[in-house]
């Protein structure tokens, strides 16, 4: 009776602990309910356009452009950029590239994806995508993690003959992401996300007293670095576990109790 009643209280706690586990895992962030994506792309990093995750954002330009957006990424999450681009319908082989650099403007490489690409002669369009390693909350100055903040996306031609120089094309970015949560988790965070113009907007609003803007996009709720992830969750899980074990082994090892005093046979 005493070990069916520890297996209860042990089953009873795995069900109080995994339920904050379940809700801290926040989605991934959807689409804008306005619904009007961008229909044009920034020509540098200072005039990148701004994009949600989810987003469905256009641009026309011409072949040797550089095409840039923005999107913000916080902490757990593993962006995925996809890029496609409609080619005039004659062209010769052309070859795209899509780049992914974070607020410091270092570049990021991918996990997988294939970031570049040949267009055959005469073929219609060319995809391009980039699955970025997970954002970390903190890191080493030296390093080259992802960070939280501002990403941009450029996209643009690295071969092609002179004759396709200036040609019309249009272009497709989306970003999407997964959340990774606690098996990403590092102890740490940032002071601020890396994102433009942070540091003049916090010492302005330090001024005003008022609570800084880190973003004109960016998650409703804030920037989640910090602290707490659900591993914290899991691990005191396994505690509870190890102890209930340790009594478990004791309770089945230790016997009747102590032997009898009384000599036998008498």
């Amino acid at each position: 009776m005493r070990i069916t009643r520890v297996l209860g209280a042990t089953l009873l706690v795995l069900g109080l602990a995994a339920g904050p586990a379940a809700a801290d895992s926040s989605p991934s962030p959807s689409p804008s309910d306005d619904g009007k994506a961008p229909t044009r792309a920034g020509t540098s990093f200072r005039t990148a356009t701004e994009i949600e995750q989810g987003q469905q954002a256009t641009a026309s330009g011409s072949t040797g452009d550089y095409l840039y957006w923005s999107f913000p990424a916080d902490t757990g999450q593993r962006p995925t950029v996809k890029a496609t681009v409609k080619l005039p319908e004659t062209h010769g082989s052309q070859t795209w590239q899509l780049d992914v650099y974070d607020g410091l403007r270092r570049r990021q490489a991918c996990q997988y994806g294939a970031q570049t690409r040949t267009a055959a002669q005469g073929a219609p369009s060319v995809e391009l995508a980039c699955v970025l390693r997970t954002v970390r909350g903190w890191s080493e100055p030296w390093a080259n993690d992802p960070l939280p903040g501002t990403y941009y996306i450029r996209l643009t031609v690295v071969n092609l003959g002179a004759a396709d120089l200036g040609l019309p094309v249009n272009a497709e970015v989306r970003v999407d992401s997964k959340d990774i949560g606690g098996a990403a988790a590092v102890d740490g965070s940032l002071a601020e996300p890396l994102v433009p113009g942070i540091a003049v907007k916090s010492a302005e609003d330090d001024k005003d007293g008022s609570k800084p803007v880190l973003s004109s996009f960016g998650s409703d709720d804030g920037w989640s670095s910090g602290w707490w992830s659900d591993r914290w969750v899991w691990t005191g899980i396994g505690a509870i576990l190890a102890a209930l074990a340790g009594i478990g082994g004791y309770t089945l090892t230790r016997g009747s109790g102590r032997p009898s005093r009384v000599p036998p046979g008498v």
